[in-house]
């Protein structure tokens, strides 16, 4: 019996090595843009973006094989949109927390979420959470994303009046993000393979052959792709050295554990059941080890240089080209380890061609607004107030706070209570110390 039907167990799952390598080949074009449009927001923070596009590659490639070898799922991980915008805009941009900090803020919340998996606490996490919130902060994300990509595309800008509105549209940034847009759409409604990627690569060849945008190709340098290595300050995410970030540092480490926490739920469920992995009572095999693979290429990520790694939801494009295996993700990790050696160029790209793709993937996330009873009042109104105050508020941290909180106060005006909400309780209790510390030191 050959090493591949041993570690994958190929005949048992009804596929074929060639099957498997077809399905990692098409989950890696579909989610092959983050190697662009990753190292886009996060050069924001002043991170090397050559530096960034190798960690990326890095951590998506190493998560990938662990999640191969250790699990064997045909789930491939990569840093996750929505954090790494939350990381740079939030965390870096508005809270002034300096980015190595930021690094070592993933690094603890990788090794928190691997004791966490260990000691069972997930279960309860995740059963204290209501399924509308998972739906409604996945959706309130795609929106926080749009907006990063519609401001980064000068499409919407700021207005004294209005706090927002449209951009000068005769701009050559605006043209170029309207095309890229253009094409991007073309391509998803075509259903062609690797239209994010395709469409970001054109985007940027037609911008430099009109002039819209300049080519300005770094030279290629083992150093600036190291850039972001070992960076990470750990004693300053861990409040050592007398730092003034105090509760900031906690929050920041919550909001990235349990949005990978959900986003990785969220993503498990819909790949697992696509493939048909699912056991007839709802529950999902080597679930832990899933989970392990994660905290693993989260830990690598943050000692590369990037921002949380995640399960991604386009996996189930290779789930449906037949990946039924880890040999599926195995495929996606090595195809990323090979970009390693392109990825001092991922930042030639111009802002207004990675710019449509941020809004395209936001408007993916949508769909999880379907999941949601938006007749049940306590329910939808929770919902709501997460899906609005991400975007509006600038911070995946408020929104969480304010579904948990008024999910909580509704369960107790209409006495839904269960015994198993009392860690529902807690959150939104630790949430309203939270707006009342904020306020104090406003």
């Amino acid at each position: 019996m050959s090493f591949l039907e041993t570690t994958f167990r190929l005949r048992e799952n009804g596929t074929t090595v060639r099957t498997e390598a077809l399905a990692g080949a098409t989950t890696f074009l579909t989610m092959a843009y983050i190697v662009l449009v990753n190292p886009a927001i996060l050069s924001t923070t002043g991170m090397p973006a050559a530096g960034v596009a190798a960690a990326t590659c890095l951590a998506a490639g190493i998560g990938c094989l662990l999640m191969g070898f250790l699990a064997n799922y045909p789930i491939a991980l990569a840093p996750g949109m929505g954090l790494n915008a939350y990381f740079a805009f939030t965390v870096v941009g508005a809270m002034g927390v300096p980015w190595q900090t930021a690094l070592g803020l993933v690094f603890v919340s990788g090794v928190l979420f691997f004791l966490l998996t260990i000691a069972g606490v997930r279960q309860l996490i995740v059963s204290a959470i209501p399924r509308a919130l998972f739906s409604a902060i996945a959706a309130g994300i795609g929106l926080f994303i749009a907006f990063i990509g519609l401001r980064g595309a000068a499409l919407v800008v700021a207005n004294p009046a209005t706090l927002v509105t449209l951009g000068d549209v005769h701009s050559p940034t605006v043209l170029l993000a309207l095309l890229g847009l253009a094409i991007l759409a073309i391509l998803m409604a075509l259903k062609v393979r690797g239209a994010i990627f395709i469409g970001v690569v054109a985007t940027a060849a037609l911008g430099w052959a009109l002039g819209l945008a300049e080519w300005k190709p770094a030279p290629y340098s083992v150093e600036a792709m190291t850039g972001t290595a070992l960076q990470l300050d750990i004693p300053g995410a861990l409040g050592i050295g007398g730092g003034t970030l105090g509760l900031a540092l906690l929050e920041i480490l919550f909001v990235f554990l349990f949005v990978d926490l959900f986003d990785n739920v969220g993503t498990l469920v819909a790949v697992s059941k696509k493939a048909g992995l699912v056991r007839a009572d709802g529950t999902i095999p080597r679930l832990n080890r899933i989970l392990f693979a994660d905290a693993g290429a989260t830990v690598v990520g943050s000692l590369a240089g990037t921002s949380t790694v995640v399960s991604y939801i386009e996996s189930a494009s290779g789930v449906s080209a037949g990946g039924r295996t880890g040999l599926t993700a195995v495929i996606v990790g090595l195809l990323f380890l090979a970009t390693l050696f392109v990825a001092p160029w991922a930042g030639v790209i111009p802002a207004a061609a990675t710019a449509p793709a941020l809004i395209l993937v936001g408007s993916m996330m949508m769909g999880a607004l379907t999941e949601i009873d938006w007749d049940d009042p306590v329910v939808a109104i929770p919902a709501f107030l997460t899906l609005i105050s991400i975007p509006l508020t600038f911070s995946i941290a408020n929104g969480l706070a304010f579904g948990v909180i008024a999910y909580a106060v509704l369960k107790l005006a209409t006495r839904r209570i269960a015994r198993a909400d009392w860690l529902l309780f807690a959150l939104a209790a630790l949430f309203v110390a939270r707006f009342v510390y904020m306020a104090a030191e406003a």
